[in-house]
């Protein structure tokens, strides 16, 4: 089953069963959030739930929804500080060349011979990564992005801030997340996601991986729910003046990556900060396809465009013109 949450033309929250183009609304239901938690306390799966609710009246454009910009995110809180985004990487067979040669090209003297900790933490996956169900294996890369304040509605702009150096892509699926009130995380569904990333900041030092992730990202615009293929092939592309700049296809799904997902969400949620009850989590997965590593720099106006057809409807935003940030010095003293 596919959802989407969207907004009426009169600014009222609908959550809808996508087939195709035809969106049909669940009855009195404002968000996946409120599905969700309403089949965990019926225990009940979402099919149920919203077959129990029923249907609206009406049917709508998923096409048109996204035109006029009305489709949200798939899964959100209405208190957006309650919305955790984070990921990992190196967790997918192609995802270590271009790390590897990133951080080789941001020594002094980089030593061909010689292990960087990227290559070091992705071979420790390929060997530990995939462990018996129920068993924890090697902990991945982790990295915190922000909250629901950073993210960007599918169709909409990804700013970038001033003193950024690169606003790059980065295809992913992205596993989404409701905890229970017992702190019991639930896997709503999935989506794909725009993990956007500063990948100049990044190439410096590796130590330098913490700011470059600290980006606005985007996800959607539909929910996928129940398990993730095993293997997903997609399409990463960069617009430019109504012209593909730059195009590439993109691999996921357990089949092209050296960790489980299983073990992926046991290293995210082992940690008790992350089970706070009614929280949301949004997970991204990692990617191994970057138009970073073919020396594309995007500039404000392009068009970030990923799809694939497991997913439906693509995912588009536009690279945003660059933001004020806070002058050094603007920090105010309470005396």
């Amino acid at each position: 089953m596919q959802l989407i949450q969207y907004e009426t033309a009169a600014g009222q929250r609908r959550v809808g069963i996508v087939d195709a183009d035809r969106v049909t609304t669940i009855a009195d239901t404002s968000t996946v959030r409120e599905l969700a938690l309403a089949a965990i306390h019926a225990g009940r799966g979402l099919a149920a739930e919203a077959e129990a609710r029923g249907m609206a009246d009406g049917i709508e454009s998923l096409d048109a929804l996204l035109a006029a910009g009305r489709v949200l995110p798939p899964l959100d809180h209405d208190d957006p500080a309650h919305c955790l985004i984070t990921g990992t990487g190196l967790t997918h067979t192609g995802s270590a060349d271009t790390r590897n040669a990133m951080h080789q090209a941001g020594q002094s003297q980089p030593d061909p011979d010689k292990l960087t900790d990227s290559m070091k933490v992705f071979n420790w996956g390929l060997e530990g990564g995939r462990p018996a169900p129920g068993q924890p294996g090697v902990q991945p890369e982790w990295f915190y992005k922000g909250d629901g304040r950073i993210v960007a509605r599918p169709g909409g702009e990804l700013p970038a801030p001033e003193f950024g150096k690169d606003l790059g892509e980065e295809p992913e699926i992205a596993g989404l997340y409701v905890v229970d009130d017992d702190g019991t995380p639930w896997r709503v569904g999935y989506a794909l996601g725009n993990e956007t990333s500063d990948h100049v900041t990044e190439r410096e030092n590796y130590l330098y991986l913490a700011h470059s992730k600290l980006r606005y990202c985007s996800f959607g615009p539909v929910l996928l729910t129940g398990e993730l293929p095993q293997k997903v092939e997609g399409t990463s592309r960069i617009w430019r003046d109504g012209k593909v700049l730059w195009e590439k296809p993109f691999l996921s799904g357990e089949a092209h990556m050296c960790h489980s997902l299983e073990n992926l969400e046991y290293h995210h949620f082992k940690y008790q900060q992350f089970l706070g009850a009614g929280d949301v989590h949004v997970h991204f997965f990692g990617t191994a396809t970057l138009s970073f590593a073919d020396n594309i720099s995007t500039r404000a106006g392009d068009v970030f465009e990923i799809e694939s057809p497991i997913f439906g409807a693509s995912l588009r935003n536009t690279v945003g013109a660059a933001r004020p940030a806070l002058a050094p010095g603007a920090v105010r003293v309470l005396d």
